[in-house]
């Protein structure tokens, strides 16, 4: 009989398409020929509202037993900002971080009550990102059985003393990178945790094509940018850089933009908004691109980073976040800017350098099938289940 499996996760489905649940569900399905794999998650489909959207409580998807819960109370845009503005402050005190943790949500309190009733009918509990409510709550009441990915990035919410036992208390920790390792280890000196460094695969589709892509959205040359458009992920900054560039070095370069629009997007003849795209014109546009453009601050592994460097495609990445930086020193695969000035010229010469270019995407897709492939991070991941298991039938005894 096969062991049992519980992913816990904040949203899940074939809708849903951020990145740590993106990774919990891919995880998810792989670990399916091996136990029995249900997840535990949400209604919503929107992190801004956490709006229920899903009607079906219980449905099958690619084998893996997904269970739904309903979010009891919505967000409060206004209300979590007041708060989190508060903490970003530093006028929080410990005992008004429940409140800030509750205005964030998702509010689930069924889901920790299910883990609860039902902890005995699963041998492991896998618990996807720190940040939220379900791992918060969750990690607690199963502690023994608990493995922690946490998508853990250098941001002020590592600060809070509520996330000393989500770090603190789970059986083992699935890394992403050796530098999120180092992270946590050096804020929560958790060095009993035992842990594995895993990350996440890259799944190309068979037929990709620069050519249909271009062709369809009537582009020519462009950079790229995949991802929720969003000041988390410094959108806006990456929106006053771009303008900056144009301005600076007039030409016909486009900066074309994938995923939902949180934030406005200026208008300007050069940078084109696609919206949300499906799996394949992701592709095909990527590699159509010059190179891909992250912005971002934080970021724990960033996947659009890997399936970039598949294609052979470089990046360019802000310094701030420790991890896309590291993916490009330890790659060769890309460059890397901390200003406005550094940007427009890391632009100028990648675009004028096809060589160079193109000599770094190889070294991305040498990278990547080095450090980043399915079967490493799986067969990394069923040792900690294993461990898991083999250390609550030892303590039984």
């Amino acid at each position: 009989m096969k062991k049992k499996i519980c992913c816990v996760v904040q949203r899940y489905g074939m809708e849903v398409n951020g990145g740590a649940e993106l990774h919990c569900r891919q995880i998810s399905e792989r670990l399916v020929p091996y136990y029995d794999v249900d997840v535990l998650t949400t209604k919503a489909i929107d992190y801004m509202t956490w709006k229920d959207e899903y009607d079906k409580s219980e449905e099958f998807l690619n084998g893996v037993h997904v269970r739904r819960f309903s979010v009891e109370q919505e967000r409060d845009i206004q209300q979590f900002n007041q708060i989190n503005d508060r903490f970003m402050r530093g006028n929080m005190e410990a005992s008004e971080e429940k409140n800030w943790m509750d205005a964030q949500g998702p509010m689930v309190p069924k889901l920790i009550d299910y883990i609860r009733k039902h902890k005995n009918d699963y041998d492991v509990f896998l618990f996807f990102t720190y940040l939220y409510y379900q791992t918060a709550n969750g990690i607690p009441v199963v502690k023994e059985k608990a493995i922690l990915v946490p998508d853990a990035h250098d941001e002020p919410f590592l600060r809070m003393q509520i996330f000393n036992k989500v770090f603190k208390e789970p059986k083992a920790i699935f890394f992403n990178t050796d530098d999120e390792r180092v992270l946590v280890r050096r804020k929560y000196h958790n060095w009993k945790v035992r842990c594995r460094i895993g990350g996440a695969g890259v799944d190309l589709p068979e037929d990709i094509s620069a050519k249909r892509f271009k062709e369809k959205y009537h582009l020519d040359e462009y950079i790229i940018y995949v991802g929720r458009i969003d000041a988390g992920k410094n959108c806006d900054q990456l929106f006053r850089d771009f303008i900056a560039y144009k301005n600076k070095y007039p030409g016909n370069l486009k900066l074309v933009l994938m995923g939902k629009n949180v934030i406005s997007v200026p208008e300007h003849p050069d940078i084109v908004a696609l919206g949300f795209v499906d799996e394949q014109d992701k592709f095909d546009g990527i590699s159509g691109a010059r190179f891909l453009v992250l912005p971002s601050k934080f970021e724990s592994l960033s996947i659009v980073v890997l399936e970039a460097f598949s294609l052979k495609i470089p990046v360019l990445v802000n310094s701030a976040c420790e991890v896309l930086k590291s993916h490009c020193i330890k790659s060769q695969g890309g460059l890397y800017y901390e200003n406005t000035e550094e940007f427009c010229e890391a632009i100028h010469y990648m675009i004028n350098n096809e060589g160079l270019c193109r000599k770094m995407g190889e070294y991305g897709k040498i990278y990547v099938n080095r450090y980043y492939q399915w079967n490493v991070v799986i067969r990394k991941l069923r040792y900690l289940i294993g461990y898991v298991i083999k250390s609550n039938q030892s303590e039984e005894k």
